[in-house]
């Protein structure tokens, strides 16, 4: 697996931050464990605290598809001891809210970037296409009636199939899941025609033969599906829906601290058996300084916007 990684250098600590941390630090993932943002955190948590020399815990608090968590964490107190594991929900949320107790631009310091994982577009064996353009041509053969399968409204998959069609004007119809897992249980059953799963759930049902792949959102071909073209290469490069998962704590958070911070994750992702346990999600390792992560999050925010508002997509 390909990784991109951006060395940071900080400049010494100001005062305030030489004797932080001086206690556990909560790392609040605003889910159930056992999802990709959980391991995100659970790999990353334990490495930080060595560095920082106090223990990170990792507190789920799942709710209203994250925002229960996420309100938490912009409650929070600004002093480096909250933190949250952020998601690709994070870039989304606020484009189909009208109402939320934050504001994802304001409420937040954007710390590091840690990891992303692609997605891949599959379809069921019997579906009577080979690549993208044979589904975009099918779709229009066949209005309204291909059906592409997510986690629910919203959620990354959902809108990457919004990505397909808005990009390639087609219409289809989405049929939401409670949960990425059960919309590929109904992929695999032959009840749906397409999902957008990340490849950590895409590849073991391609490499055994279960599902056809069709192409990656990832920037480049992976590694695990080296055949397999890109979107882009398909002639679809608005669809670059991903799932990235960076930390980010209350706005008020002092520099210094989020420096510290940002210093010892870019030490993290560095680490070779955290590399390791990423690539083997199917993941590529993210280093970034959090100027360039607020920019990130902040395009995220403005594209998924403009394929809410294409799409009527709504969730309040």
């Amino acid at each position: 697996m390909h990784k991109y990684l951006f060395l940071i250098t900080f400049i010494s600590f100001h005062t305030g931050a030489a004797d932080y941390p001086t206690r556990p630090i909560r790392l609040v993932v605003a889910y159930a464990p056992g999802g990709t943002t959980d391991f995100a955190a659970r790999v990353t948590a334990p490495k930080l605290g060595e560095l920082l020399g106090q223990t990170v815990v990792v507190d789920n608090r799942p709710g209203a598809g994250s925002i229960l968590g996420t309100d938490l964490v912009a409650k929070g107190a600004p002093d480096g001891y909250t933190l949250l594991m952020a998601d690709t929900a994070f870039g989304i949320t606020p484009a189909i809210y009208d109402k939320l107790p934050f504001n994802a631009l304001k409420d937040f310091a954007t710390i590091a970037q840690i990891m992303s994982v692609g997605n891949a577009l599959v379809v069921h064996p019997s579906v009577a296409a080979r690549s993208v353009r044979d589904i975009v041509d099918l779709a229009r053969a066949k209005p309204g009636q291909l059906t592409y399968g997510s986690g629910g409204v919203g959620t990354p998959l959902h809108m990457a199939g919004e990505q397909l069609k808005v990009a390639a004007g087609i219409n289809m119809l989405h049929v939401p899941h409670k949960g990425a897992a059960p919309a590929m249980a109904s992929l695999l059953g032959g009840q749906i025609t397409m999902v957008f799963p990340t490849l950590t759930l895409a590849v073991p049902q391609v490499k055994s033969g279960k599902l056809r792949v069709l192409a990656v959102t990832n920037a480049k071909r992976v590694a695990s599906l080296p055949d397999t073209p890109t979107i882009q290469e398909a002639g679809y490069p608005a669809v670059n829906a991903t799932s990235w998962f960076g930390l980010v704590a209350p706005a008020r958070v002092p520099k210094a601290i989020q420096a510290r911070l940002a210093g010892e994750i870019a030490k993290v992702v560095m680490m070779s058996d955290v590399r390791e346990r990423i690539d083997a999600q199917q993941g590529e390792v993210v280093g970034s300084a959090p100027g360039d992560f607020a920019q990130f999050v902040a395009t995220e925010i403005g594209n998924w916007t403009k394929i809410a508002k294409a799409g009527n997509i709504r969730a309040d």
